[in-house]
């Protein structure tokens, strides 16, 4: 099993930024995509940035230039770098680890609000 857990959320105002943490334990030999999803009230789960073993990233239209997804192999762990934050941007971002050949291996964590507002 894997568990994972999110930290760095909390309130900041329009055009401020945020750095989000996701840290990996357990059995992540077999993990090779982590990503962040995100969930505002009212809306379904979106899809944000994701990133590979290798370093490749992908990213949503609403996170491209403003948003980044690292990883820190030595700390098994995944960052999500937010600038120029909007009130759009206000949801409960939730990270996820999987294995894109084999779907069974497909973990989330716990969710850390984010909130945007003056």
């Amino acid at each position: 099993q894997v568990q994972l857990v999110e930290s760095g959320g909390g309130l900041v105002q329009p055009g401020g930024s945020l750095r989000l943490s996701c840290a990996a334990s357990g059995s992540i030999d077999r993990i090779n995509v982590m990503a962040w999803h995100r969930q505002a009230p009212g809306k379904q789960r979106e899809f944000v940035a994701g990133i590979t073993n290798g370093g490749t990233t992908n990213y949503a239209d609403a996170a491209k230039g403003r948003f980044a997804i690292s990883r820190d192999n030595a700390k098994n762990t995944v960052h999500l770098q937010m600038n120029g934050l909007k009130p759009e941007d206000t949801a409960v971002y939730y990270c996820n680890a999987q294995n894109i050949l084999n779907h069974e291996y497909d973990y989330w964590g716990q969710g850390t609000q984010v909130t945007v507002s003056s």
